[in-house]
């Protein structure tokens, strides 16, 4: 498995709009919100050098998020590795025994083919793969 870089950071948030506050007094640009309907989520991603900061506002009381921040609060959910190849590496830590949450990638934000890693296996952090272009 080849990681590249650390993709991005993922925050659970109640509102999009009032978190996205700190980060344009910080003087960062969202460069877009998107909402993935299968994850009952709208996020905005906010560039940062050669990563990202992602948000996450659930669009549905009973979406991933939405259960994140009612548990734990707002704050980071979780950490994404960008990797070459997504589909090689599920089979990897598969075949290593690592407890994976998706064993096939699913669609994620920005075009992005994602598969989750249980926390369980990594030390209590939700680690997202992420395979994209960009």
């Amino acid at each position: 498995m080849k990681i590249l870089k650390v993709d991005h950071i993922g925050i659970a948030v109640k509102s999009l709009t009032e978190s996205a506050r700190l980060y344009e007094l910080l003087g960062i640009s969202a460069a877009g919100v998107e909402e993935v309907a299968e994850q009952k989520v709208k996020v905005a991603f906010y560039p940062l050098g050669d990563t990202e900061i992602e948000l996450l506002e659930s669009t549905s009381p009973d979406g991933p998020i939405a259960k994140y921040i009612e548990k734990n609060g707002e704050g980071i959910q979780h950490l994404a590795l960008r990797v070459e190849n997504i589909e090689e590496a599920l089979a990897e830590l598969k075949e290593k025994g690592v407890r994976l949450i998706d064993e096939k990638p699913r669609y994620g934000a920005g075009g992005a083919k994602i598969a989750f890693v249980h926390p369980k296996s990594t030390g209590g952090i939700l680690l997202e793969l992420s395979e994209r272009e960009r």
